[in-house]
């Protein structure tokens, strides 16, 4: 696990956005662990969460114009990686979207810069890739290119029914359908080697073999 991976989820733990217990996912599965990026909710977690946007997207490698923010999450995501990829010398615009067309005004559903060039999604997790399809065809309809996803955690789960799982995850299927990368700033893997470590402490050690087992049975490889 590289440092920044590392240390990201770390502060994922210690600001409370990762817990560990019992949680129903939106997949109706029991998951010993939650990630919920709307508790990064205040300026200083905020700052550090854009950081490990911006230097995630710099060290991809993705070539890219300019960021989109899916409403409603992505909006905030999306505007704050613009401000921490400036302070870095990377000056970008940046768009989002309405869950509802404007009807007065500049109208529309589109907010901030003209989509155009190659425009990367920021979003905090795919679980059925909804918003992903629709920020694309948004995307490609202004006539713009979607050059990838940029997400906070990649829970690398398999999708559908226990009795007929899918071969892949929402983020690997993503990938194949769009024909792009979906990068993310921690795993699932990442997750569990934090548990695994010395210096993670009782507390979240005791979480490891839950974590594992659930990995075995829903994991992508």
């Amino acid at each position: 696990m590289s440092n920044l991976r590392q240390e990201f989820i770390r502060f994922s733990v210690d600001a409370g956005v990762i817990r560990f217990g019992e949680f129903v996912t939106k997949a109706g599965r029991l998951s010993p662990y939650f990630f919920n990026a709307g508790l990064f909710n205040d300026g200083a977690n905020l700052g550090k969460l854009a950081a490990f946007y911006a230097d995630t997207l710099i060290n991809s490698g993705v070539e890219f114009d300019m960021l989109f923010g899916p409403a409603y999450k992505g909006i905030t995501l999306a505007s704050a990686t613009a401000v921490a990829l400036a302070a870095r010398g990377r000056n970008v615009p940046f768009a989002y979207n309405r869950k509802e067309a404007k009807d007065h005004g500049e109208g529309g559903t589109i907010v901030g810069a003209q989509l155009q060039g190659r425009v990367v999604i920021i979003d905090d997790v795919i679980s059925a890739g909804t918003s992903v399809r629709e920020s694309v065809d948004m995307i490609r309809a202004a006539g713009a290119t979607p050059a990838a996803v940029l997400i906070a955690l990649d829970r690398m789960e398999r999708s559908g029914k226990d009795d007929a799982l899918s071969a892949h995850s929402a983020v690997q299927e993503v990938s194949q359908t769009y024909n792009m990368p979906v990068v993310s700033i921690g795993n699932l893997n990442d997750l569990f080697d934090y548990l695994s470590a010395a210096g993670a402490g009782a507390e979240l050690t005791r979480h490891k073999d839950a974590v594992a087992t659930y990995r075995e049975k829903y994991g992508a490889v």
